[in-house]
């Protein structure tokens, strides 16, 4: 059914008491935050309050992030494994021209806002000089033993202005006590060094690689947990909340935000931020135990605010290897992933591994600069800003200032009062007539319309079709993307 009222979303205009309306903000994404809290109280005083699971700040400020990256990088770097084993020699870790400045330069000319850096995958080897185990850069060639990759790489972030996250396997296949309670406090003190030593952290990852074969201090053996126990995950996400509560815990179920349930990097159509997890057998879910069919989509009506996290590689693996030099992911396969992750609703993490060399290779620095250079072309004008805008019962029209060719339009709600639209049109006045452009489901966070053509057009409706709640559409944006492509 049409919605009947429209939420107020601007601080010059005072909500009429028992009505509410919305109204285009022609403002930067930086000013809607500093307002939003202002867009929330005049809301919730009107006719309705926020609807559903809503995020809190930490999640806020995520999806504001957008697309962040990857750094896997570990002694599999150099022995050309996805998976190390945990008996490799330290000493293979060596990359002679480590350089993390030019490694997050490359990131931020991509566009990327955030880094997380493989802290230690599941091979138990520490990229940082750890006091729980002498499997790490302390016992390496690199640097004489006094090296830090942790470090170097948070320092490289914070001179950018981009965020640093960290991952730490839970998985050790080198630590002697994996499998038993001993382990699990070396995992929290490896995790506080992490959160305590290299400031603030912006994103904590988990992954639901959990036992198996593995070297185990010699015994070179299997070992398995229970995936839903063994961590104690509750006590461990507590200390996180101790140690940086500024920072957002991601897993397959949250707390703060989800895994998308693919290594693809795409989010499913409709997107939905709320989440209810189950387990793979339809039981209760945990770490590395999920029914992942259900996680692309999310959960409409979902009691549990939980953003995906779209997860890929540059290359067909998770760490360089020679081979795949050929195989980078184009910069247009990249494009198509932004508007496959980003452009429905969820975040994009991208993979960049470090070689050997300790720098990024070519082939994947020439991707990502045309991966940036292609988004700072297409979204750094808003063609419909000054629009006039008129608010009917059922649609919002925007009059143009002039003839306008545009491709690419992105809506997003305020989603501190929840995920509101299920379904809407977006309509351009031409020869005439109105012509439907697109009609999409979900909105959420954002949503990026691609269109497979250039229109011109000056007057423009969006017709929300159905919706859960009164729509609070934050912003209604277009743009064109570069006629010489990438």
């Amino acid at each position: 059914m049409p919605p009947e009222r429209w939420h107020l979303l601007s601080r010059n205009l005072p909500l009429p008491k028992g009505t509410s309306i919305l109204v285009r903000l022609p403002i930067d994404r930086r000013a809607f935050l500093a307002m939003a809290p202002l867009a929330l109280g005049a809301a919730t005083k009107g006719p309705e309050a926020p609807y559903g699971a809503i995020p809190s700040e930490r999640q806020l400020r995520w999806h504001e992030l957008e697309t962040t990256a990857f750094l896997h990088f570990t002694v599999n770097t150099f022995t050309d494994k996805e998976w190390g084993y945990g008996d490799e020699d330290p000493n293979i870790f060596n990359p002679t021209r480590f350089d993390a400045d030019a490694i997050v330069a490359a990131l931020a000319d991509a566009g990327m806002r955030g880094v997380i850096l493989t802290c230690k995958h599941h091979d138990g080897f520490c990229l940082w000089p750890t006091a729980t185990t002498d499997h790490s850069v302390r016992s390496s060639a690199w640097r004489s033993g006094r090296g830090d990759v942790v470090r170097d790489i948070a320092e490289a972030a914070r001179k950018r202005g981009l965020g640093f996250g960290v991952y730490l396997s839970p998985w050790d296949r080198n630590n002697a006590a994996y499998g038993r309670p001993e382990y699990v406090e070396i995992y929290r003190k490896q995790l506080s060094e992490l959160l305590t030593g290299y400031g603030p952290i912006f994103e904590v990852w988990h992954d639901g690689a959990n036992g198996g074969d593995g070297f185990y201090g010699g015994a070179r053996e299997k070992r398995t947990i229970d995936r839903n126990t063994y961590y104690d995950w509750p006590g461990t996400w507590a200390l996180v909340r101790k140690l940086q509560p500024e920072a957002v815990i991601f897993s397959d179920i949250g707390p703060d935000v989800r895994w998308v349930g693919n290594e693809r990097g795409i989010a499913g159509d409709p997107y939905w931020a709320a989440y209810d997890p189950v387990g793979s057998d339809g039981g209760t879910a945990g770490v590395g135990n999920v029914r992942e069919r259900d996680s692309p989509t999310g959960t409409r009506h979902g009691s549990h605010w939980l953003p995906a996290e779209c997860d890929v590689s540059i290359r067909p693996g998770w760490f360089w290897h020679e081979r795949e030099n050929s195989k980078v992911k184009t910069p247009q396969q990249l494009i198509d992933l932004y508007y496959q992750s980003v452009g429905r609703g969820a975040n994009l993490l991208l993979n960049v591994p470090p070689n050997r060399e300790g720098l990024l290779s070519t082939e994947d620095v020439a991707s990502l600069k045309a991966f940036g250079d292609y988004r700072r072309a297409t979204f750094t004008m808003d063609l419909a800003a000054g629009a006039k805008v008129k608010a009917a019962r059922e649609e919002m029209r925007y009059d143009l200032r002039h003839e306008t060719t545009f491709n690419v339009i992105r809506i997003r709600e305020d989603i501190r009062l929840g995920q509101r639209v299920d379904a809407f049109a977006v309509d351009a006045w031409t020869n005439g007539r109105w012509e439907t452009l697109a009609t999409p489901t979900s909105i959420g966070p954002r949503r990026l319309i691609r269109l497979d053509r250039r229109v011109t057009a000056k007057r423009l409706r969006l017709r929300i079709t159905e919706s859960s709640a009164s729509p609070a559409i934050a912003e209604f944006a277009l743009f064109a993307e570069p006629a010489s492509g990438y």
